[in-house]
């Protein structure tokens, strides 16, 4: 379920807010090959599904930054923010890949609202925790704390 914020004080009211999780991505190979090809990280464990079958990962694996990027898209599955000017990424904390993605998983996001404060230029800065769960696995894909600015 989508929480939806209206403007500064809206986003202000979700300090400490857990925003639940996404539905399922599946993370196909294509997925994958067209970000090594927008990336040209074309390493064998993420594009060559025959010879990662040998490899540590039993398969091809999706990138670390491909699941970190997908926060974008499936954050916008989180929260809808309205009546706001401008929102930026003001930039991520500490990231972490503690497992891989294996190519055919499904994974989600989870997110939960940290602070959220003023900031100059009539605006708030939110610090979010992300975890990018892979189903069925005990460990995250993806444990990152991102910032965010709006501006009124």
């Amino acid at each position: 379920m989508t929480t939806t914020a209206q403007g500064l004080d809206g986003l202000t009211a979700l300090a400490g807010r857990d925003l639940g999780r996404t539905d399922w991505l599946e993370i196909t190979q294509e997925r994958v090959n067209t970000f090594a090809d927008a990336t040209g990280d074309h390493q064998w464990i993420h594009t060559d599904p025959q010879r990662a079958k040998e490899g540590p990962f039993g398969g091809p694996i999706a990138h670390g930054y491909l699941t970190l990027s997908l926060v974008i898209p499936l954050f916008g599955d989180l929260l809808e923010i309205q009546d706001v000017s401008m929102s930026v990424n003001y930039g991520l904390e500490k990231v972490r890949f503690p497992s891989p993605v294996p190519v055919g998983a499904r994974i989600r996001l989870h997110g939960t609202v940290g602070s959220v404060e003023e900031v100059k230029g009539n605006g708030v800065q939110m610090r979010l925790a992300f975890t990018v769960e892979v189903e069925g696995s005990a460990k995250p894909a993806c444990a990152a704390e991102a910032v965010y600015r709006h501006y009124a």
